[in-house]
């Protein structure tokens, strides 16, 4: 059985190489812009979607980097009812910022949780709102 797979996922691995090498081309001549910040931006995510450890290990890297900076977390809000940037607070619920930001939020009240379906609007928004922030860390990007 485990050949059977190999032999359908080399095909596929190929693809997803040739898409990937291409996207990569596009954003290192500028054809796709790339945005930097004057803080450091931590991605935690990879092609897998759903129960691989990403959230998991953001509430790691939180829970490591709290202690000696300000730390802001953002997420996209899986099936979250909202559609636009919220930042987590005692009154929000889980249908505003999706269970896992909640969970972060519960988890470390020192952390400014928040989230955004788009990542660069959002890390600019947390930017806005908490000025003071020192890295932001990318919950499933």
């Amino acid at each position: 059985m485990g050949d059977n797979k190999n032999i359908f996922l080399y095909p596929v691995s190929l693809i997803y190489g040739l898409i990937t090498g291409i996207r990569n081309f596009l954003y290192n001549t500028g054809v796709l812009p790339s945005v930097e910040f004057h803080i450091p931006v931590i991605c935690v995510g990879n092609i897998t979607v759903g129960g691989t450890g990403k959230t998991p290990h953001t509430e790691y890297l939180a829970d490591l980097l709290r202690k000696n900076f300000k730390v802001a977390t953002l997420s996209r809000g899986y099936k979250r009812k909202t559609r636009d940037f919220r930042i987590a607070t005692s009154t929000s619920r889980v249908s505003e910022i999706g269970d896992e930001p909640m969970q972060i939020f519960r988890k470390y009240p020192d952390v400014l949780v928040t989230v955004d379906r788009n990542r660069v609007k959002g890390v600019k928004n947390i930017l806005l709102a908490s000025s003071e922030t020192e890295v932001v860390i990318l919950d499933d990007a």
